[in-house]
Order: structure tokens, then C-alpha cells, then sequence
């Protein structure tokens, strides 16, 4: 494999990831944006913006983290499984934005946020396996799921 075609990998895997980023954060806008505001919030809860900046890095760190992993080789079965989980997490990810920003349902954002953190451990331990720069590069968006995790709990619970 060429050094390009590596490249390539990580730079689509960093694209693709933004783009579900972005889309993930438009369900923080219009009526989930206004709900946020009404809604009892703990302490440290920060202000929207933060959120969308943190969102936003750490979607560009997961298109680094699973491209990095893709330019090793799709053909190896450890990328193939690591690629797997990194699929799925990504798609819980996008579900809980779901789950919490438009459909409100807390509890089930909270489950949801914990069955995630249990899957990108899971996610790192392969990441592990195929590159250690890749996998300690997921251990930033791992603290801030269960950052969020708790910040949802809290939420739940207070209101």
C-alpha cells in the first residue's frame, strides 16, 4: 500500500466523521437548543458553545483515531473487527443524539450513553491491537462519553 493510499484513508475517515458530527450537532439547534434552556441543568454545565466545540474536536479525533487504523489494511481481520466497533460506537453516538436532543428521553440517553462507554473500551482494546496511537487517541472522547453520561444522568434526575 502506498503511502498516499494511507493518507487518503485518514483524511475520508476524518471527513466522514465531521460530517456525522455536524449532523449529530444539529439536533443541539432550533427546539432541542430552546429545550436545553428550560430545562433544570447541574452545575457544571457548561454553555452551549463548549459543547459544540468539544463535539466537533472530538468527532475530527475519532476520523484521525479509525483512519489510522483503516491505512493499516482493511484485509487484516484485527482492522476489519476493530473497524466493527468503531462503527457501532459511532452509531450509538449519533443515536443518542437522537434519543436525548429530539426525542428527550433521558433514561434511555442514559443506558444508551453507558452501553457506549462499555463499547469504546471495547473499541480501544482493538484500536490496541492494530495501533497504539489510534487507541489512546479514543481515550479523550471515552472521558467526555462518560462526562456526558453523567451530565445526562443528572439531568434525568433533576428534572
Amino acid at each position: 500500500m502506498s503511502r498516499n493510499t494511507g493518507l487518503y484513508k485518514i483524511f475520508s475517515s476524518l471527513i466522514i466523521c465531521l460530517i456525522i458530527g455536524f449532523l449529530c450537532t444539529l439536533t443541539i439547534q432550533g427546539n432541542a437548543n430552546n429545550w436545553l434552556k428550560i430545562i433544570n441543568k447541574p452545575s457544571y454545565f457548561m454553555p452551549t458553545v463548549f459543547y459544540y466545540i468539544v463535539w466537533g474536536i472530538n468527532f475530527g479525533i475519532l476520523g484521525l483515531s479509525a483512519g489510522i487504523v483503516w491505512s493499516k489494511g482493511f484485509h487484516h481481520s484485527w482492522v476489519k473487527t476493530a473497524l466493527y466497533h468503531f462503527g457501532f460506537q459511532l452509531l450509538l453516538t449519533a443515536l443518542w443524539f437522537i434519543l436525548f436532543f429530539e426525542m428527550k428521553q433521558l433514561i434511555i440517553g442514559f443506558i444508551l450513553l453507558s452501553v457506549l462507554f462499555i463499547f469504546l473500551l471495547f473499541t480501544i482494546k482493538w484500536f490496541n491491537v492494530v495501533s497504539k496511537w489510534s487507541a489512546m487517541l479514543l481515550i479523550p472522547y471515552t472521558l467526555w462519553i462518560a462526562y456526558n453520561a453523567l451530565l445526562n444522568f443528572e439531568i434525568w434526575r433533576i428534572n
